[in-house]
């Protein structure tokens, strides 16, 4: 058994396996719906729900490299089909650096350790979360209901930090921008980021 470390709550492993997936940012808070069908990450599944139940998904950042900063992700569900292949809802846990890697093939397992969060007064940070929820979209006729209902969850939340990583994975598309918010520690600068992209996209 590997040395475990403790991060919001969760008991995580110093080693986890990676999905490597082209644009595909995973943010802690947010539920992540894939589709496991290649034979290295049918047994890439295989070993998370027979360990911790947990793996990551890498971005790929050309020449077989992978972007350092991802999010450890826990299995809330997995149904495997009869083709073999499996529809996994993974929920993101916390930010985690890659420093190495324990095995390559059949598929990569990574070495992880945590990013540590540098502090920001609370006060500060729902004036920004309240910023960043003014300019979310106004919703649409097909998603009048569930964006109303998503609004109000988020303003109801408590952790501002929480909501701004939900906001970034919603609500913004460019590549570049996911990247920097993934990897950006402080949750002041991290808001501030946002706000900036929501605001291009008015």
């Amino acid at each position: 058994m590997s040395k475990t470390f403790s991060a919001k709550g969760f008991v995580l492993p110093h080693s986890l396996p990676v999905i490597v997936l082209d644009d595909c940012y995973h943010f802690p808070g947010c539920h992540l719906p894939l589709f496991i069908f290649e034979d290295r990450y049918r047994r890439m599944l295989d070993h998370a729900l027979h360990t911790d139940r947990m793996f990551c998904v890498g971005v790929s950042n050309g020449d077989d490299d992978v972007l350092p900063v991802t999010t450890a992700g826990l299995v809330r569900a997995s149904i495997k089909n009869p083709d073999g292949t499996s529809q996994v809802m993974l929920y993101g846990v916390c930010r985690v650096r890659i420093t190495g890697w324990a095995q390559l093939k059949p598929f990569r397992i990574a070495l992880v350790e945590p990013v540590l969060t540098q502090h920001a007064p609370l006060s500060v940070l729902r004036v920004l979360k309240s910023r960043a929820l003014a300019l979310l979209p106004a919703p649409t006729d097909d998603s009048c209901s569930s964006m109303l209902q998503m609004r109000q969850e988020l303003e109801e939340m408590d952790e501002a930090e929480a909501v701004c990583d939900i906001i970034a994975f919603h609500f913004v598309r460019k590549k570049a921008a996911l990247r920097m918010l993934l990897e950006e520690c402080c949750p002041k600068r991290r808001y501030e980021k946002l706000i900036s992209e929501l605001e291009k996209a008015k």
